[in-house]
């Protein structure tokens, strides 16, 4: 005869860590309320299902028209370790999407963000660096991260966080100092990133010298290059056994060398022949940076004179699969053809 049992089991697809979705429209505002609470393990349930539901750019239009962001910003200070982690992962998920990241700049979460640099815990301050990385993709994002003062900051961070989190910082500095270096040339962004281009980490190396193409772009940022001694290693990365770091090494030398200083530093380092060597490289990128850092160097009569010899080499090259590549050839051509 059949008994009627109780499971001890609970039931299948049910997360216990996980505040309950309500149906429909209300699921959102029931989650913004408990993230509120005073409850603990309701706030911590509340932000593991708000990670869930944020891959959605439809739930991350509602979230942010109902209040979460205000919400969030107030957890990114709550005693307890894990909501700190999961508020800066769901702010980070967020800005993965476009209305995330308007969102953000709507509702000043950059200084709220900012209060995590120091945070005892590594994932919150990785959390926080992916959602300002995701941010800076955006240029207003970027220029809302340097008008919020915190490039001083992020440039000292280079030097004291995880080499995981150094990487995720590279690539934020990258897309903020396009939009102005004028900060980070101010606190000494030049030295730091040379000691990170000698890091046996080939992703420190390749996204160094890449911020150091943005570093490069401003005058004054074409100058600390040359004075801090970078273009010596840059031109020993042209050797480098990583292609991507040799093309970024060649595209912050194709900036550094627009000076008459840059021109000579990189032709006594016997910056020529790696650069040939990169014509033939696979990567587009590296073949286009060598072509239009060797036409900066052929600007000096003496480039121009070791040049003349490879003119066939940038033939060949007039007939690239690149658009852009067939054009800086071309240049090249003309410039190292050029008579006084």
């Amino acid at each position: 005869m059949a008994h009627a049992r109780i499971s001890m089991y609970l039931p299948p697809d049910i997360n216990p860590t996980q505040a309950a979705i309500a149906y429909g429209c209300r699921a959102l505002p029931k989650l913004n309320k408990e993230l509120q609470s005073e409850d603990l393990l309701t706030r911590q349930k509340a932000l593991m299902a708000l990670c869930d539901l944020m891959h959605d750019p439809e739930h991350v239009y509602v979230a942010i028209d109902i209040g979460c962001l205000e919400s969030l910003k107030d957890l990114l200070k709550d005693a307890d370790n894990m909501v700190r982690i999961k508020a800066a992962e769901v702010l980070y998920i967020m800005t993965t999407h476009n209305v995330g990241r308007e969102g953000f700049m709507e509702h000043d979460v950059i200084v709220a963000l900012s209060f995590l640099l120091n945070d005892p815990q590594t994932a919150c301050r990785e959390n926080l660096h992916l959602a300002l990385k995701h941010l800076a993709q955006l240029p207003s994002g970027a220029q809302g991260i340097v008008m919020s003062g915190l490039i001083p900051l992020l440039v000292w961070k280079l030097q004291k966080e995880e080499e995981k989190i150094q990487e995720i910082l590279l690539d934020t500095l990258a897309a903020c100092l396009l939009e102005d270096a004028t900060e980070a040339l101010n606190n000494h962004v030049v030295p730091f990133l040379k000691e990170k281009l000698l890091s046996a980490n080939d992703n420190i190396r390749s996204k160094a010298a890449y911020v150091l193409m943005a570093v490069s772009i401003p005058l004054e940022g074409k100058k600390q290059v040359w004075k801090f001694d970078v273009i010596p290693i840059l031109v020993h990365l042209l050797t480098d056994p990583v292609e991507e770091v040799k093309a970024n090494a060649a595209g912050a030398l194709m900036y550094a060398t627009v000076t008459t200083a840059g021109k000579y530093a990189a032709l006594d380092a016997e910056a020529i022949y790696p650069l040939l060597n990169l014509l033939n490289s696979t990567l587009r990128k590296a073949r286009l940076n060598a072509i239009k850092a060797l036409t900066t160097l052929a600007e000096a009569p003496e480039g121009r004179k070791m040049l003349q010899i490879y003119v066939p080499h940038f033939r060949v090259l007039e007939l690239d699969t690149s658009e852009a590549v067939r054009r800086a050839a071309h240049i090249a051509i003309k410039t190292i053809e050029w008579k006084p």
